[in-house]
């Protein structure tokens, strides 16, 4: 059912975390009329104060307080990762469905908390954003499932960004603490290649690069996994700010908007700008929901592409797949064709059909607890693989 169409009822949302992750969630929760947002907690008054003002709706500094308002169904944790998982026990405990952001957890142990705790409870836990929510590579995944290629054999995943120049809290500098491109970055393109393999993974082998150290954390990795059904998969990402694989996408960016390649270096500049992490911090907060910078999404049509992360090709017995924002290009034995996807009116829409879904009793979502404990287990792979310098068996 299309989302413009008319819902037998709205499912109503607390937000744990105005952050950026929430920031890049707001035009999908503005526009889809099957969810609307009813309270939030963040412990920045002025993010709060924000909230209150656009949605004249109760807010919290204590996760505690919102999984106890009675008006909430689901809670969209969207809080620093490593919260995750107490969040979430939490929101359980109160009886509320759970949306939360990648990464699941920061270990495995914490990702079996939070699926026991929702199990217990009665309620859904669904773990997304990714990547692998997009359109075109769930109309990859259909066509596979089609047989009209065969089986999937090989995944090239690549992406070239500015990912570690953009402003970061000391935190998200730091591994332990979750930061670095492996846990924020590689959960996308690991579920991408799950999605698309459709098999679970067995070994992988894996290196990162640390080539910066006043930014003390991964900004690259490659990884070769090796699924059970005998097909292989290499995933390839750098955040150092130089070459920008939008250029293979077509200058149509990973949150599905025209870009300028003449924006080129203007993360590393800003950042050049800054002389000390307390500024770096600061003004991350400054351009986030409720800073003094911040600035609200357009109630114009936000995206004309779908979203992406950079260039896929799938090899299967008969041909390539290479999904794109505006569709997916195939490469048969004699001719290739590109087949068009209807461009989205409601970014992101794919997360809330998910969701919607699950707590209606429609369908099982895809992107459960446990399918997310396997692509968080893949990322603590890449990293032991790197530092014992060996296959990994998963």
């Amino acid at each position: 059912m299309s989302a413009d169409a008319a819902q037998p009822r709205r499912l109503r949302i607390g937000v744990a975390g105005l952050g950026r992750a929430f920031s890049l969630m707001l035009p999908t929760f503005l526009v889809d009329r099957r969810v609307e947002l009813v309270a939030a907690c963040d412990p920045r008054a002025e993010a709060r104060q924000q909230f209150s003002k656009d949605f004249a709706a109760p807010t919290y500094a204590d996760v505690r307080e919102l999984a106890a308002d009675p008006k909430v169904e689901a809670i969209y944790i969207a809080s620093p990762h490593q919260y995750h998982a107490a969040h979430t026990e939490i929101a359980a405990a109160g009886g509320k469905h759970v949306l939360v952001e990648k990464p699941m957890a920061l270990s495995l142990a914490e990702c079996d908390r939070m699926i026991d705790a929702c199990r217990q409870a009665g309620v859904t836990l669904i773990v997304g954003h990714c990547h692998s929510f997009d359109t075109p590579y769930l109309e990859t995944r259909r066509l596979i499932e089609s047989g009209e290629f065969g089986s999937v054999r090989m995944i090239h995943a690549a992406n070239f960004t500015d990912y570690l120049y953009r402003p970061r809290r000391p935190e998200e500098l730091s591994t332990a603490e979750g930061g670095g491109a492996v846990f924020s970055q590689a959960a996308h393109q690991v579920d991408i290649v799950r999605l698309l393999v459709g098999s679970r993974a067995r070994r992988l082998r894996a290196t990162v690069g640390r080539w910066d150290a006043e930014r003390p954390t991964e900004g690259a990795y490659s990884a070769i996994i090796w699924f059970e059904c005998g097909a292989f998969a290499s995933v390839s990402y750098s955040g150092y700010g130089h070459f920008d694989s939008d250029e293979w996408m077509g200058w149509i960016g990973e949150m599905g908007a025209a870009k300028s390649p003449h924006a080129y270096g203007n993360a590393r500049r800003r950042l050049a700008t800054l002389p000390s992490p307390e500024q770096e911090a600061r003004l991350k907060a400054e351009g986030t929901y409720g800073g003094v910078s911040y600035t609200p999404p357009s109630s114009e049509r936000v995206s004309l592409y779908h979203q992406h992360f950079g260039p896929v090709i799938v090899s299967c017995e008969r041909g390539d797949l290479r999904p794109m924002a505006d569709s997916v290009l195939v490469y048969g034995d004699m001719c290739s064709v590109k087949r068009p996807l209807d461009l989205p009116s409601v970014p992101r829409r794919e997360v809330i059909d998910e969701l919607y879904d699950a707590v209606l009793g429609k369908a099982p979502p895809i992107h459960d607890g446990e399918w997310a404990r396997e692509t968080l287990e893949i990322c603590l792979a890449i990293l032991k693989s790197n530092e014992e310098g060996r296959d990994v068996e998963l």
